[in-house]
């Protein structure tokens, strides 16, 4: 991300009123000390916005943004630079003035190379404008859909040339061309259409292919089950896992390159009833954590979690289900805790993000490192804060529970519906009450939902069955009934950008359930019961996870319909 030099960024920020020039001086000391751009410190702690700098940054260098989102893209002009090319320079030709001027979306407008380059391989003049990430994805997305036409096409071909092919082995038609080239296509075409994941399972007359988009399956394609062998074979030898090994379920990693991004490949196996199951994991390589507003936390609750992890021991908890974004809340909340006089050590599975100064142990049960073996070792490190991946069984729990009683700040997640069944999942893993009482601080539970795509998005009335299907979810959690029906709601209505699906992104909805010396005493009570605590938080006035989400929906963010489908779930 091109920056704006750190004294005159300095100047802006004090002129503008946002920051003190001692706060900037001791947070640019704290940017170079983790390897971290200025620019990306202030935003993970909510001085200033995403947006803010790159208007900031396109005053700074006299540019106009971009501003892709929202706007059509004129393909014609956009075909005139191959898709390696724009990847590789990071830009987007996006549109042609009256005069033949191409508008050039770049990461960097200034660098005058990759203009006169454009100018000379295409005879005309260049206008370059400041372009977000999100512009460059936008940009990147459209090569994506002319990949999509093709992609059907580029699959069969490789099939046909694969069933021809005369392998001797197994080992041989993992490596011949036809079937790299297939694996190949299907990572390239997942990366581009945003996918998390590649589902590729055998059923009794095909293999079908899914891509997991912004938390929801889609079918993409089925192709003859006679090259599974091979398929399976090409995947696991990716991962370094055991070609001859079907019967036992096997995990693995690679890396992938797509484009410049490194994309970091998880691969699980499992054997089924017509054959193995596959399931890849698409992780970018380069992530950095997000900050608490990022990851959809509104300012209330960042302010309850801030206050929260200036303790000095006890434990923070996520909740929620797999997928719901637990790790990347975990480490948004250690990038704030991230300080010279803090030693942080994790133990993960996987590790997710590389962070700088930050000890990070992936678990290993070949080698012996469980969550638990592993949180013994930690305790050893003389660490101030200690992070686990999971707490899934009674081991792991105990030590945690006495890791945040002797003076550990200890943040970790845990697979419950909402914030309140924590303590009770806590106490069914043999965990005296007393104990939880003592050392839970907060548990933050959340889920994730789709973002209303920005270039399709359009306002409406809501409909009275939308309004009883809202009051109707409140009553079936014990919400209150007094709810003010929107005059205005959200909604995508589908474009090219979205795939016709409304929706481009997610963020999380979330709900905390801050413990304090009433809860606690609620919590030791031998008549505990759920419905007490949730009667309580709802008269501290805790916004749950739906509530939460109706807010997002209210300013745009998501839909209704999503939020329940969501919160049904």
């Amino acid at each position: 991300m091109l920056q704006i030099p750190s004294q005159k960024f300095k100047e802006l920020l004090v002129e503008e009123g946002l920051i003190s020039a001692e706060v900037f001086d001791a947070l640019l000391k704290e940017s170079l000390r983790m390897g971290q751009a200025i620019a990306d410190v202030l935003i993970s702690r909510g001085i200033i916005t995403t947006d803010y700098f790159y208007n900031l940054l396109a005053k700074y260098i006299g540019v106009e943004k971009s501003n892709l989102i929202g706007r059509k893209i004129n393909e014609e002009v956009l075909k005139l630079v191959p898709e390696n090319i724009a990847v590789q320079k990071k830009i987007v030709i996006f549109d042609k003035e009256s005069d033949g001027t191409l508008d050039v979306a770049m990461e960097d407008p200034t660098d005058l190379e990759i203009i006169e380059f454009l100018k000379k391989n295409l005879d005309v003049n260049v206008k370059p404008f400041l372009a977000t990430p999100e512009d460059l994805s936008k940009g990147f997305a459209m090569y994506g859909r002319r990949f999509a036409e093709d992609f059907k096409k580029i699959v069969e071909e490789n099939i046909r040339a694969s069933l021809k092919e005369k392998a001797q082995t197994i080992e041989e038609a993992a490596i011949a061309v036809p079937i790299v080239s297939l694996i190949d296509n299907v990572i390239f075409y997942a990366v581009s259409a945003r996918a998390s994941d590649i589902h590729i399972e055998i059923l009794d007359d095909a293999i079908l292919i899914r891509f997991r988009i912004d938390g929801v399956l889609h079918e993409i394609i089925r192709i003859p089950k006679e090259v599974h062998p091979a398929i399976s074979a090409r995947i696991k030898l990716l991962a370094g896992l055991k070609i001859d090994e079907h019967q036992k379920p096997q995990d693995g990693r690679s890396r992938y390159k797509a484009g410049s991004d490194l994309i970091d490949i998880r691969i699980s196996t499992i054997p089924t009833y017509f054959g193995e199951k596959i399931e890849i994991r698409l992780l970018p390589a380069a992530q950095k954590p997000l900050s608490l507003r990022e990851v959809g936390l509104m300012d209330d609750m960042v302010a309850l979690i801030e206050e929260s992890i200036k303790k000095t021991y006890g434990m923070v908890l996520v909740s929620g289900p797999t997928g719901s974004g637990k790790t990347t809340t975990l480490y948004a909340i250690l990038n704030i805790l991230n300080r010279p006089e803090v030693n942080i050590i994790t133990v993960e599975d996987p590790i997710e993000y590389n962070m700088k100064y930050i000890n990070q142990v992936q678990i290993n049960p070949v080698a012996g490192i469980t969550f638990a073996s592993g949180l013994r070792s930690i305790l050893r490190q003389d660490p101030n804060i200690i992070m686990v991946g999971e707490i899934r069984d009674e081991e792991t729990a105990e030590i945690a529970i006495h890791s945040a009683l002797t003076g550990h700040l200890l943040l970790s997640s845990l697979h419950t519906n909402d914030a309140v069944t924590a303590i009770p999942r806590f106490i069914d893993m043999h965990v005296a009450p007393f104990l939880v009482s003592a050392v839970l601080n907060m548990v933050i539970a959340q889920r994730l939902v789709r973002k209303i795509c920005l270039d399709c998005i359009e306002s409406f009335s809501p409909s009275q069955e939308l309004v009883d299907s809202i009051k109707g979810q409140l009553e079936e959690l014990h919400l209150s009934t007094d709810f003010k029906s929107p005059k205005i709601l959200y909604r995508g209505k589908g474009c090219m950008s979205c795939n016709n699906t409304g929706y481009s992104g997610r963020i999380g909805i979330f709900e905390i359930l801050n413990v304090d010396e009433e809860i606690r005493e609620q919590i030791i009570n031998p008549n505990f019961s759920l419905d007490n605590l949730r009667k309580s938080m709802k008269q501290k006035g805790m916004i749950s996870m739906f509530e939460d989400g109706l807010r997002k929906a209210e300013i745009g963010i998501t839909s209704v319909e999503e939020v329940l489908r969501v919160i049904r779930e």
